[in-house]
C-alpha cells in the first residue's frame, strides 16, 4: 500500500513540476508572458514595472529552483519539501497577482486574452498538485524507529514442552541400592490410588504392672 500511495504522489508531483516549469513561458497577463516579469517586482510597494527581464532574473528562476527542490524530495521521499515547494509556488502566483494589480489598477479576466491569462493558472494548478502530491506521499520512515523497539523473544524449542519420563519401578537408583534389584516400597506404587493402601495399625495398648489408687472419698 506505501509503495503505491509513492508512486502516485510522485507522478502527481511530476506533472506539477512540468506544469510549474512551463508555466512563464505562457501569457501571464495579456500578452506579456512569465518569463518577462522581473522577480524583483514581486517585492516593490508600487506593484510590477513594464521592464524587460532575463532568463536569469525573472520570474523563470525561482520556477526552475522549486522544480529542483521537488526533485530532491522525491528523491529522498521527503514529504516536507514536496509541500513546502508547493506552497512556494502559490505564494510566489499570489504575491504576482497583488503586485499586478497594484499596477493596473484591478485584476480582469478577459474572454480575447485579456487580463489574467493561462500562465497564471498552470502557476496555480502546478502548486497545487504539489501540494496533493505530498498528502498522498507515504513518507520516508525514520530508520532511528526499529533501534527502540523490543527485541523479539525466542521460542522454546519444542522439547521443552514434553514431560521427563519417570524412571520404571525396580530400576536403578543412583541414590539407592546400586544393584537395582531393591523392591519398590508399599507407597510407591503409582497405580494404586491412596485411599486404598493400608494404613499403619495403631500401637496396642498395655495396663501399668501397678495397681490403680483407690479414689478419694473424702
Amino acid at each position: 500500500m506505501a509503495t503505491l500511495r509513492n508512486a502516485i504522489g510522485s507522478l502527481v508531483a511530476l506533472a506539477g513540476v512540468v506544469a510549474i516549469v512551463w508555466s512563464p513561458f505562457r501569457p501571464w497577463y495579456g500578452d506579456r508572458r512569465g518569463k518577462d516579469y522581473l522577480v524583483v517586482d514581486l517585492f516593490r510597494a508600487d506593484g510590477v514595472t513594464g521592464d524587460h527581464a532575463r532568463l536569469v532574473s525573472s520570474l523563470l528562476a525561482p520556477m526552475l529552483i522549486t522544480a529542483l527542490v521537488t526533485l530532491m524530495g522525491l528523491v529522498l521521499r521527503s514529504r516536507l519539501l514536496v509541500g513546502l515547494t508547493g506552497l512556494v509556488i502559490l505564494a510566489l502566483t499570489v504575491l504576482w497577482a497583488v503586485r499586478q494589480g497594484q499596477a493596473a489598477g484591478s485584476l480582469t479576466v478577459g474572454a480575447r486574452g485579456e487580463g489574467l491569462n493561462t500562465g497564471v493558472a498552470t502557476a496555480a494548478v502546478g502548486g497545487a498538485a504539489l501540494l496533493l502530491a505530498a498528502l498522498v506521499m507515504p513518507g520516508r520512515r525514520p530508520r532511528h524507529a526499529d533501534a527502540f523497539a523490543p527485541a523479539p523473544i525466542p521460542e522454546p524449542p519444542p522439547s521443552a514442552y514434553e514431560p521427563i519420563p519417570e524412571p520404571p519401578v525396580g530400576a536403578y537408583d543412583p541414590y539407592g541400592d546400586p544393584s537395582g534389584t531393591r523392591p519398590p516400597a508399599p507407597y510407591d506404587d503409582p497405580r494404586e490410588p491412596y485411599d486404598t493402601q493400608p494404613l499403619p495399625a495403631p500401637p496396642s495398648v498395655t495396663p501399668p504392672p501397678w495397681p490403680a489408687p483407690p479414689p478419694d472419698t473424702r
